[in-house]
């Protein structure tokens, strides 16, 4: 008789003992913790988390990473992941599988305008499919040889891995990983808080958006393929473009024949108050990449997806010697797991059946709304967000807008913390600028919950400053 272990069973104090003398943490300098406790999560139901000890907190950050879309304890994801890998785990993306099939079929209902996906694990991954797309089709496609250059926006991300890196416009993030891929250039970021050229809104002619074009004639328009942008930019502080920046740089890019690589892995299933983020704006891209919330985190899934013609460009014919290599020679392990686009179906079902992306415009405006109040407070810069996605930016003066110390920055977090609610932060980012505190919680949040984080803020403003 075989005897079933309780995996769910654990010492306390061997977890705390385990965390520190084990695991290396993502995004933590480790030696301040060698003589404090770190923060071990072990359950979460709704918008709340507990840790080992038993403390709970209110979750403004869908899981640190804005990932958790329909919320923690959601058994019908569970329950469908664990009837499908009882069924049929995995086998490779070489063939097909229900639930992939499925999922794909549910993509394409959301984005009429593309026609295949690809799935892979990771947003970091997903993006190097999309810039593997670009490369490739540099060499095998005549309308578009050479064009093997993709540029990116300073303050957007687009990933971990050395190419994501080479694409990401973040300087801490990248400091020390080079040398990095050849080819990657980047643009100005959109911000009209900090704008690049001294201008204001709206009569600064889009120069951030016009210097596009600038960056496609320095580096040659024969040798550029693709720009990737967030439709918001995330992690480099919740920035919204204005309404006329993506029709400018759209123009652009048809005008010397740049592929647009939109990249939702932060901005999709709801997160903005409209299922996609690019649908705030008018423009329409070429690739879309996704992750994060795709499954809500419940599963790890990513996915490229593109329009008919680039795919066409794929079609070779293997009996042809010259062309049997022109197809896409890519492959992802755990793009063949069943269980991620299993939780992505019943996902997306319940973002769907419970109206979640049209919360997430209510609240998220809602939650905008409180936030404003905070700008009374002498510190607080600015405040900016789209749906379930804002940001508030600290300064040590409203007249200098210079920011706060990062000392500063590390005391406030904490005083939130200890109201009992997470926030997010910029965090090892952009440099003397790591002073936004981000909110993107998860879909199913209610005004009084939206209450309490806020007055948790203010508190934590005050007592800070």
């Amino acid at each position: 008789m075989v005897t079933k272990k309780d995996w769910l069973e654990y010492d306390v104090e061997e977890m705390v003992s385990g965390d520190k003398n084990s695991l290396w943490h993502h995004l933590k300098p480790h030696k301040c913790f060698e003589n404090q406790e770190q923060m071990i999560i072990v359950e979460g139901k709704g918008l709340t988390v507990t840790d080992i000890r038993g403390r709970e907190y209110l979750d403004a950050t869908s899981g640190g990473v804005w990932s958790v879309m329909v919320g923690y304890g959601r058994d019908s994801i569970a329950d469908a992941v664990c009837e499908q890998m009882k069924k049929m785990p995995y086998f490779a993306g070489v063939f097909g599988n229900i639930p992939a099939i499925k999922f794909a079929n549910k993509l394409l209902e959301k984005l009429p305008r593309m026609q295949k996906v690809y799935f892979s694990n990771s947003g970091s991954e997903a993006n190097e499919k999309a810039y593997k797309i670009v490369r490739q089709a540099s060499k095998i496609d005549p309308s578009r040889k050479g064009k093997y250059k993709i540029l990116f926006r300073d303050r957007d991300y687009h990933g971990t891995t050395i190419a994501a890196l080479s694409s990401t416009g973040q300087f801490e993030r990248k400091n020390d990983y080079g040398p990095f891929v050849e080819g990657f250039m980047e643009v100005p970021q959109c911000l009209c808080y900090r704008c690049d050229f001294n201008q204001s809104y709206p009569g600064c002619n889009m120069e951030c958006a016009k210097a596009v074009e600038d960056v496609i004639l320095r580096e040659g328009p024969d040798t550029v393929g693709a720009i990737i942008l967030e439709p918001i930019t995330a992690g480099g502080g919740v920035l919204p473009p204005a309404k006329e920046y993506y029709p400018t740089v759209q123009e652009i890019c048809k005008k010397y024949g740049v592929w647009i690589i939109m990249d939702e892995v932060v901005c999709g299933f709801g997160r903005t108050g409209k299922f996609w983020g690019h649908e705030h704006y008018d423009v329409d891209p070429d690739m879309i990449t996704m992750a994060k919330g795709l499954a809500s985190s419940y599963e790890a899934l990513s996915a490229t997806v593109v329009k008919q013609e680039i795919y066409d460009i794929f079609l070779n014919d293997p009996a042809n010697a010259d062309e049997r290599m022109n197809y896409f020679r890519d492959i992802s392990t755990y793009g063949g797991c069943t269980a991620p686009m299993t939780a992505a179906l019943e996902s997306t079902r319940i973002i769907e059946e419970e109206n979640l992306v049209e919360r997430s415009r209510e609240v998220g405006a809602y939650l905008l709304e409180k936030l404003m109040t905070l700008k009374e407070l002498p510190n607080v810069g600015d405040v900016r967000g789209v749906g379930l996605f804002c940001g508030v930016e600290f300064v040590i003066d409203k007249e200098s807008n210079t920011p706060i110390s990062e000392q500063q920055m590390g005391a406030l977090m904490g005083n939130v913390m200890a109201e009992g609610v997470i926030v997010g932060r910029t965090n090892s980012s952009l440099p003397g600028m790591n002073t936004i505190m981000n909110f993107a919680p998860c879909l199913i949040i209610t005004r009084d919950q939206v209450d309490t984080i806020v007055a948790a803020v203010r508190n934590g403003i005050e007592k800070t400053f």
